[in-house]
């Protein structure tokens, strides 16, 4: 009975060979992971180029926005300079300029914290490229495949480090790398159009204020008089003047919108999609194995 006992007892004690061939394909790959945290500054660095991509169309679309809000606000400054000359529609056109300048300095406020989107991309694929990140991760992979060798459960505080490493260091470069796939497949046509509209607005408004600068400083009187002649007709018609302006201005809104929602997929949408779906990839990588 004591000889029957042992053998049970030995039996229990040696690792099934069939769990050990259930957890051999995560074993596999996750010291195939591991070599890859290693030796994956060409990943790293392809990664930083796309964020850098990214940045710069960011920076870009900025650098317009704020240009665009500078001209109406010179534009809506304008309005008011030319006021006594008698025309009674400059407030009412001022007042119209006022959502579309609202419009686009919200507009720049996007843009700038999609530039700021992107830098954290940069400074975060630079902290998981580190030896240290590459170090710990090969530590706890260690331990976690020590653990499943032997046929037996890993701690779940183990497995959801392993987990978590696994994010800090792939996840980012893979979110970027993804990012800018989807932007050549989907978002770049989208994008140039609607940056190329609001440069030529932009153009726009600055070519119609420029037709209603003041007159340069003339060298007498007579002159400076006769120049103010001239000019008589184009202040009584300040309205149009401003309609056009306000027109300029008003063919830029769609074309905001549509490079916010560029923005936000690419700074929000697709990277928490893409955050979802590692997660749930890395969590089943070091999930326990289903019994047999």
């Amino acid at each position: 009975m004591t000889a029957d006992n042992a053998a049970v007892t030995t039996a229990s004690t040696t690792p099934p060979r069939s769990a050990l061939l259930r957890r051999l394909p995560a074993l596999v790959l996750l010291a195939l992971l591991c070599a890859a945290a290693w030796f994956g500054g060409g990943l790293d660095a392809r990664a930083t180029r796309q964020a850098d991509a990214g940045l710069q169309r960011a920076l870009a679309s900025f650098a317009t926005a704020r240009a665009l809000h500078a001209l109406i606000s010179v534009a809506q400054g304008t309005a008011l300079a030319v006021q006594p000359a008698g025309v009674g529609t400059t407030l009412a056109v001022g007042q119209a300029l006022a959502p579309v300048a609202d419009l686009v300095e919200k507009f720049s406020t996007v843009m700038l914290i999609a530039s700021v989107s992107f830098g954290v991309q940069k400074l975060l694929i630079a902290i998981g490229g580190s030896t240290a990140v590459s170090l710990v991760l090969t530590l706890l992979a260690l331990a976690w495949g020590a653990f499943h060798v032997r046929s037996r459960a890993s701690p779940v505080w183990l497995a959801r480090l392993l987990a978590g490493l696994l994010l800090v260091r792939f996840a980012v470069p893979l979110v970027a790398l993804g990012n800018e796939a989807a932007y050549r497949h989907f978002l770049a046509p989208t994008y140039e159009t609607s940056q190329s509209a609001i440069d030529q607005s932009a153009r726009r408004v600055e070519a119609v204020q420029s037709q209603g600068a003041p007159p340069a400083e003339a060298a007498g009187l007579g002159r400076r008089l006769r120049e103010w002649w001239d000019r008589a007709a184009d202040l009584v018609d300040v309205g149009q003047r401003l309609r056009q302006l306000r027109d300029g201005a008003a063919q830029a809104v769609d074309r905001m919108v549509d490079l916010i929602v560029v923005f936000v997929l690419q700074t929000v949408v697709l990277p928490l999609a893409l955050l979802w779906l590692l997660a749930w990839l890395a969590r089943a990588l070091v999930a326990p194995p289903r019994p047999a």
